[in-house]
C-alpha cells in the first residue's frame, strides 16, 4: 500500500519523522494497542475547527456500502486525507481498482483512481484508525427475523475502533448508521469502559446520521443537510465545521447524542406512516369504485396536502426498518407506539395484498389454478438503483409462489445472481414471453420506457398491472394491454 502522506499536528511535528517512520503504523506494526505514545495526527483539539476548514485532518470511515463509500468518497473530494475500511476483500479489491461495489450508479465514475493521494483502503481498522483525527462508523442496523433491532455490526465495528486507538489521541468518533435514541452511548460506553478509555482524553463520541438519497445525484452526500449530536459542545462545534466542508447545506449542533439519533429515526418512521395511509386508501377505493390517484390528485389542490404515491409495498435499508427501531424503545420505556405499529403492519402486508389481486386478475382471465406465469418489470428497492436488499419484489414473489404462480423478473440493474432461487431471470426484455401478467415492481427507466406493444404480442395474456402508478394506463391500453393499477377498480 502506498504510505500516507506526512500530516503536521497542531505542534508542527511532522507524524512521518526524519526516519521515514510513521509513529501510529510504527506502534500498530509492533503491537501496541491504546499505546501511550503521542498520536500526532491530535484528534480533537481546540484547533480542530481551523484544521477542519483547511482539510488538514485525517477522516476514516469503517464501512464501504452504499453509505460509507459516497462519504469517503465526499471527503476526499473535499480536500481530507482519507482512510476507508470495510471487512469484505472483495469490496476493498474493488475500491481499490476504482470499480463501484455498491448498486448506486452515481459512485459510478466517482471513485479515485488506483493510487490517488490521500486514498487508502483496507480491511484493517487497526491499519487505518492510528492514521485518523475523525473515525465515521457507517456500518448496516438491520432488524433479526423477529423485527427486533440489530445492533451486531455497530458494536463489533465500534470495539473494533476503539481497540485500536491511541491513548490520549482524542480521536472523534462518530455513528452515521440510523439508530433509536440512546444506542450510541448504551452500546459503544460499555466497551470504553472495559477497554479502559476516558471521553476526553482517549476519545470523543458523537452521532450525525447520514441523510442521502442513493440513485438521486440532487440530494448526494455533499448536497444534504446534517445534524450533529454530542455531549461536549465544543466537539460538536468542531464536527460542524468539519461537515460543513463535506456539504452545501445546513450543518447544525443540536446537542444530546440522542437529539440527532430521534431525528434521523422518525424522518423514516414518518414516511412510513405516510405512505401506510396511501397504501390503505389504495385497499379501500377500489372497493368504492374509486381510483385512489384520482382522489389524491384531487385532495393535492389543497395548499397544505402532502402527496404521497402507494405501490407494491415499501423496500430499502431505511423506512422498512427504521420503525422497528422506534418500535423498540418505546417498549423499552413503556409507551405503546400504537401508530407507528399500525403503519409498519400496513406497508408489510402490501406485497400480499397485491399479490391476492394479481390472483383474482389471473382467475377473471381463465389462466387454470398452477399455471399462472408472472413478470415482474424491476426487482430492485427503488428506481435507477442496482441493490435488491428489502425489495418488496421478494415478499411479493413468495406470496405470488404460495399461490402455484411461477414468477420470472427482468432488472437491468442486476445480475442473475441477485436473484432469489425460484426466480426465472430475464436478461433481455425483447425475448421475454408466454407470461400471462407484467407488473411494474421497480420504476425503473428501462422498465417504463419498454417497447409494450412488442411485449403485449408476445404475452400469453397481455395483463398489465402498475404497481407504482407511473404508467399511462390509457396509452398502453392502445397497445393491447388488459390494464390495472395499485389503488385502481378492478
Amino acid at each position: 500500500m502506498k504510505p500516507p502522506p506526512p500530516v503536521t499536528s497542531t505542534l508542527g511535528i511532522s507524524s512521518r519523522l526524519t526516519l521515514g517512520v510513521n509513529i501510529p503504523s510504527l506502534v500498530q506494526a509492533i503491537g501496541f494497542k491504546n499505546s501511550a505514545l503521542p498520536h500526532l495526527t491530535m484528534g480533537w483539539t481546540p484547533e480542530f475547527a481551523n484544521r477542519a476548514a483547511n482539510g488538514d485532518l485525517t477522516v476514516g470511515i469503517i464501512g464501504l456500502g452504499y453509505v460509507g463509500l459516497p462519504t469517503a468518497i465526499g471527503f476526499h473530494d473535499s480536500g481530507f486525507n482519507v482512510w476507508g475500511v470495510d471487512i469484505s476483500q472483495r469490496t476493498v479489491d474493488m475500491v481499490k481498482r476504482g470499480e463501484n461495489p455498491t448498486g448506486d450508479p452515481d459512485v459510478n465514475d466517482i471513485i479515485p483512481a488506483p493510487g490517488s493521494e490521500r486514498w487508502n483502503i483496507t480491511t484493517s481498522t487497526s491499519e487505518a484508525v492510528p492514521h485518523c483525527d475523525v473515525v465515521l462508523v457507517t456500518v448496516p442496523t438491520p432488524v433479526t427475523e423477529d423485527l427486533k433491532p440489530d445492533l451486531t455490526y455497530v458494536q463489533s465495528a465500534g470495539r473494533a475502533v476503539f481497540d485500536s486507538l491511541v491513548r490520549g489521541s482524542r480521536t472523534i468518533v462518530v455513528l452515521e448508521s440510523t439508530v433509536y435514541p440512546g444506542v450510541t452511548a448504551q452500546t459503544w460506553l460499555p466497551e470504553l469502559e472495559e477497554i479502559g478509555l476516558q471521553i476526553g482524553v482517549d476519545v470523543e463520541i458523537a452521532y450525525c446520521p447520514e441523510r442521502f438519497n442513493p440513485g438521486d445525484p440532487a440530494h448526494g452526500v455533499r448536497q444534504v443537510a446534517r445534524v450533529i449530536g454530542c455531549s461536549n459542545p465544543d466537539v460538536g462545534a468542531g464536527l460542524v465545521g468539519l461537515y460543513s466542508r463535506l456539504t452545501s447545506e445546513d450543518v447544525r449542533y443540536v446537542g444530546k447524542l440522542e437529539v440527532a439519533e430521534a431525528a434521523k429515526v422518525i424522518e423514516n418512521v414518518q414516511r412510513d406512516i405516510n405512505i401506510a395511509l396511501v397504501n390503505e386508501l389504495a385497499r379501500i377505493f377500489p372497493e368504492l369504485d374509486v381510483d385512489v390517484e384520482d382522489v389524491l390528485s384531487a385532495a393535492a389542490t389543497k395548499w397544505n396536502f402532502h402527496r404521497y404515491t402507494p405501490g407494491v409495498g415499501v423496500g430499502g435499508h431505511c423506512i422498512p426498518v427504521d420503525p422497528y427501531y422506534m418500535m423498540q424503545r418505546a417498549a423499552d420505556v413503556g409507551v405503546p407506539a400504537e401508530l407507528i405499529t399500525a403503519a409498519r403492519a400496513v406497508n408489510r402486508t402490501m406485497p400480499i395484498h397485491v399479490a391476492g389481486v394479481l390472483n383474482e386478475l389471473l382467475y377473471k382471465a381463465g389462466v387454470p389454478a398452477g399455471e399462472g406465469k408472472v413478470l415482474l418489470l424491476g426487482w430492485s428497492y427503488k428506481a435507477e438503483v442496482g441493490d435488491p436488499r428489502e425489495t418488496p419484489a421478494e415478499p411479493l414473489t413468495e406470496a405470488l409462489q404460495s399461490k402455484d404462480i411461477a414468477v420470472a423478473a427482468y432488472d437491468p440493474h442486476l445480475s442473475a445472481e441477485d436473484f432469489p432461487e425460484g426466480v426465472e431471470v430475464v436478461s433481455d426484455i425483447d425475448s421475454a414471453e408466454g407470461y400471462d401478467l407484467a407488473v411494474l415492481v421497480t420504476a425503473h427507466k428501462a422498465c417504463r420506457e419498454i417497447d409494450w406493444a412488442s411485449l403485449a404480442s408476445r404475452m400469453r395474456n397481455p395483463i398489465l398491472y402498475d404497481g407504482r402508478r407511473v404508467l399511462d394506463l390509457n396509452s398502453l391500453e392502445s397497445d393491447g394491454w388488459q390494464v390495472h393499477a395499485v389503488g385502481r377498480p378492478r
